[in-house]
């Protein structure tokens, strides 16, 4: 896993680079938090679809929640970026396009789009 820090300002995005999955469960995706923090000194994570399991986009494993509630516990912003409209669930296409409106999770198609939302968000 590589990390490098895109800075405009002094908001500071991590945007990971890693050819493995880096969240396969709550530990996982806290350890993925801790990391970055102690290591970069920012609370706003830019990740790759393909670093996620797949389990995370059914929502009935309720795994995306309970990583993204420890997320928002811990005030750290997140965008996975990538492709979602290969997914048939209405309610997984729900709950992005809701988190999408918010300011703490983003699904986003390009690091492009991500760094927009996490540098404007605060």
């Amino acid at each position: 896993m590589k990390v490098r820090v895109n800075w405009r300002g002094s908001s500071g995005v991590a945007i990971i680079d890693s050819d493995e999955v880096l969240i396969e469960d709550v530990q996982g995706a806290l350890d993925l938090l801790a990391t970055v923090q102690y290591n970069e000194g920012v609370n706003k994570l830019l990740l790759r679809k393909e670093n996620v399991t797949e389990a995370f986009f059914d929502l009935s494993t309720r795994l995306a929640g309970e990583v993204l509630q420890k997320y928002v516990n811990y005030q750290v912003k997140l965008a996975i970026v990538g492709h979602y409209d290969g997914y048939a669930s209405k309610s997984l296409k729900d709950f992005i396009y809701e988190s999408n409106k918010g300011s703490q999770v983003f699904f986003l198609p390009s690091e492009e789009a991500a760094l927009e939302a996490l540098h404007t968000t605060g």
